[in-house]
């Protein structure tokens, strides 16, 4: 297919048009609640919005402590700018991951152009990328990953343009933003730069008398942000989270690593109900066949930067395979714009092997694509919710929508902590004001891992409901799990999942 200078742009345009249709679509319904690390983005970026502060009380937090875990600070503070305009909802939480990926989306087809010259090339990356299964669920909740993996492929574009000699500190502040967005990028970013610069060091070499202040102050950049990091490790309770999640000896990261390459994840997808829908794999079938004439046409090519997309899919899997939960859709999130581009190739093999007209080929593999696409979607919206409501912790968004007008009614509200981390959705659903829960807060004490929860605030009890309920109980709202009845006590409603399983007993006593 020849190209006129409009035409590229304006099926660019037609993809950004369903790349946003799909995601804006239901944004704040499906999936059908925000789980605990979204509600927390939002509360904090709530906090910072009203106050300044995060939860815990500390002014522009660079790492906000949350739940002990200590979430970076880039997501969050998108989100406190959507907050302040929108208010705090859903939309507030997961708009801003729609805008990143989006600007993932533009980043790829101009990098995906920087590469191969070719606008069809482009176009196709760009294509498959709107929609990719791995991609979509990502690109439309509340995941940092969302951030850092724009600020990761703009850093690699810009970095291919030192030509103009500035563009080598945008990359590199780039790649720092990437690393105070998302964990794995604070392992990708720097092996990617070095790969970069050995990929480029003749270029490098040959201007470096006006390249070196542009060096300088991106080597000053770079030592800066790197204390932070330090400090959370070394002083703070960042290190903990290594000590939760990471894997133990060499054979086990082989393993991992490995397994991310797996049909069974690849075509069968992640356990995990918040990162992939039951029955749908991380790529479709006929990318198998893509992605193979994609290599195939690398290996024929005489380009050295075709090898550039091979050599960050091979990398992008390693700080997934840190981890003990593996393979790990969203650790592995940035693998995906790389496969998109290698079937890209693949398109362009399979039309140069076949010798048919473009325009039949390509129709082809646009109506075969969208049908495995629309299939993903029409899934998506009907049977992906009932599936997951409850990894999306649906039962909590329940408590604090439809019997908030009650609390008024009580002096105690006991909250079974039994899904995990309670207080967040009674702060984020109730826009509950910070300055008022930093001082009636009691946390429980500090888990031998540094993670915190909390006890209580203001009438909210959270915890196991037999610990906190006795004789002498009256005046109570009590949600109970599924799994702590209360003995002798007939509960007065059932709060369930979208699935019809229990999520909680509720008594008022």
């Amino acid at each position: 297919m020849k190209f006129s200078l409009k035409q590229p742009y304006l099926l660019l345009g037609l993809i950004i048009f369903i790349f946003l249709l799909t995601r804006l679509y239901r944004i704040s319904d499906i999936p059908p609640s925000l789980y605990w690390d979204e509600a927390s983005i939002g509360y904090n970026g709530y906090s910072i919005s009203k106050t300044l502060k995060d939860e815990w009380g500390d002014f522009l937090p660079i790492h906000f402590r949350a739940f002990g875990e200590f979430k970076l600070p880039a997501y969050i503070y998108a989100v406190a700018i959507f907050v302040k305009i929108f208010g705090l909802n859903e939309f507030s939480v997961r708009a801003p991951a729609v805008l990143f990926s989006l600007g993932t989306l533009l980043v790829t087809f101009f990098l995906a152009k920087k590469i191969s010259a070719s606008f069809s090339i482009a176009l196709w990356s760009t294509f498959l990328l709107t929609i990719s299964p791995w991609f979509f669920i990502f690109s439309r909740t509340g995941y940092e990953a969302a951030a850092g993996l724009m600020f990761y492929i703009l850093g690699i574009y810009l970095f291919l343009l030192h030509r103009r000699k500035f563009f080598i500190f945008f990359a590199v502040l780039s790649f720092i933003l990437s690393a105070y967005s998302y964990n794995s990028f604070r392992i990708l970013s720097p092996l990617t730069l070095l790969i970069l610069i050995i990929f480029e060091i003749k270029n490098l070499t040959a201007n470096i008398g006006k390249l070196i202040p542009v060096i300088i102050i991106s080597a000053i950049f770079s030592a800066a942000s790197l204390f932070p990091i330090y400090r959370l490790y070394v002083y703070d309770a960042g290190n903990s989270r290594l000590n939760i999640v990471g894997i133990k000896s060499g054979k086990d990261f082989f393993t991992n690593y490995l397994s991310h390459f797996s049909p069974n994840f690849l075509l069968s997808g992640d356990k995990n109900l918040r990162s992939q829908q039951p029955r749908f794999g991380q790529i479709y079938f006929i990318d198998i066949f893509l992605i193979i004439f994609g290599i195939l046409y690398i290996l024929k090519s005489k380009s050295k930067y075709f090898w550039l997309f091979v050599i960050f899919l091979l990398i992008e899997p390693i700080p997934a395979s840190l981890t003990k939960e593996s393979p790990h859709a969203l650790r592995s999130l940035s693998t995906v714009p790389f496969i998109c581009m290698i079937a890209s190739l693949g398109v362009i093999y399979i039309k140069k092997i076949l010798k048919v007209k473009p325009i039949f080929l390509n129709c082809l593999i646009i109506i075969v694509a969208i049908i495995f696409f629309a299939k993903y979607f029409f899934s998506f919206l009907t049977t992906y919710p009932v599936q997951s409501s409850k990894d999306w912790q649906f039962g909590y968004k329940e408590i604090f929508t439809k019997y908030s007008s009650e609390f008024s009614n009580y002096k105690r509200i006991i909250i079974s902590d039994e899904h995990a981390q309670p207080y967040v959705f009674a702060l984020f659903y109730g826009q509950y004001d910070p300055e008022k829960f930093r001082t009636t807060v009691i946390r429980n004490d500090v888990s031998q891992w540094g993670f915190s929860t909390v006890y209580k605030f203001d009438k909210f009890e959270f915890g196991k409901v037999k610990k906190l309920v006795d004789e002498n109980t009256v005046e109570t709202l009590i949600f109970a799990s599924a799994n702590e009845q209360i003995p002798n006590k007939v509960p007065d409603e059932i709060i369930k999942f979208l699935d019809g399983s229990i999520a909680f007993w509720v008594y008022r006593i």
